[in-house]
């Protein structure tokens, strides 16, 4: 399937900032499963200073504020071709090894909450991938999907304990889970075309577990599935932090506000 993605961020500032800097993950490779046919990104209100890759074999681009900018407007656009492969990205890559997906971090931190989640999987099920898919459902059984409960710093288990989130807490519980159950896992942004509507207000998020025989495999817990061929991959991390679209500092006093207008269909 040929995706066409359009990708508008615009920070505003209540007063002029007079220095800042943005750290963007908005730029998708070609990997297994999906073929970057063209990919533009422009700035306004800024300036690009470098692009790399990261430890997670991710593209960053580094942007500076212009002087006493009122407003930074990062427009992303392209077609990427995708393939259905029931969420197998398979072999693990990229610059750090395997065991450092089993590290928790403050917003994958494994307490009562989210070990009570995963409690009995093991025994009932022998097969990994079966116990995952489970672990899966019984999220989404238990924390349901609920615009405006949660917040970008809201950790697995208070999304646990509020029985409430989106998909950035869908992700975060799965992957605290699933490395309290041994298995390597890890954070996934990216983008997902959408059978009933073709703008969105967010970009998607979704889990990895790394299972042995097989490789990565995705779990979308907000949708119930493994991804295909509707989604692209964009940025993965040990959690949100290492996977955000767009991160950075400003200095300058005053409120900021955010808008993102997200289009994604089949071409």
């Amino acid at each position: 399937m040929r995706l066409k993605i359009l990708h508008t961020t615009t920070y505003a500032f209540e007063r002029p900032v007079s220095y800042g800097l943005q750290q963007l993950r908005l730029i998708p490779k070609s990997r297994h499963g999906q073929d970057v046919i063209n990919w533009r990104m422009s700035v306004e209100g800024g300036t690009p200073e470098t692009e790399f890759t990261d430890h997670h074999n991710n593209t960053v681009s580094l942007i500076s504020f212009d002087p006493e900018a009122s407003a930074i407007v990062v427009h992303c656009e392209g077609e990427v071709e995708t393939s259905d492969l029931a969420g197998v990205v398979g072999k693990h890559g990229g610059f750090v090894p395997l065991w450092l997906f089993q590290r928790s971090t403050d917003l994958t931190r494994a307490g009562a909450n989210v070990r009570g989640l995963a409690k009995g999987l093991k025994d009932e099920f022998d097969n990994e991938l079966e116990r995952l898919h489970a672990l899966s459902a019984r999220i989404l059984q238990d924390v349901k999907y609920e615009i405006g409960t949660t917040h970008a710093t809201t950790t697995a288990e208070e999304a646990v304990e509020q029985g409430a989130g989106v998909c950035q807490d869908h992700a975060h519980i799965f992957v605290a889970a699933a490395r309290a159950l041994g298995t390597p896992a890890r954070y996934v942004s990216g983008y997902l075309m959408m059978e009933d509507r073709v703008h969105q207000d967010a970009s998607h998020a979704w889990a990895e577990a790394h299972i042995e025989g097989i490789g990565w495999v995705g779990f979308d817990v907000s949708n119930g599935i493994s991804p295909d061929e509707r989604y692209v991959r964009v940025a993965t991390g040990l959690d949100y932090t290492e996977a955000a679209p767009v991160s950075g500092v400003r200095y300058g006093s005053g409120t900021e506000s955010m808008s993102v207008d997200i289009q994604v269909q089949q071409q």
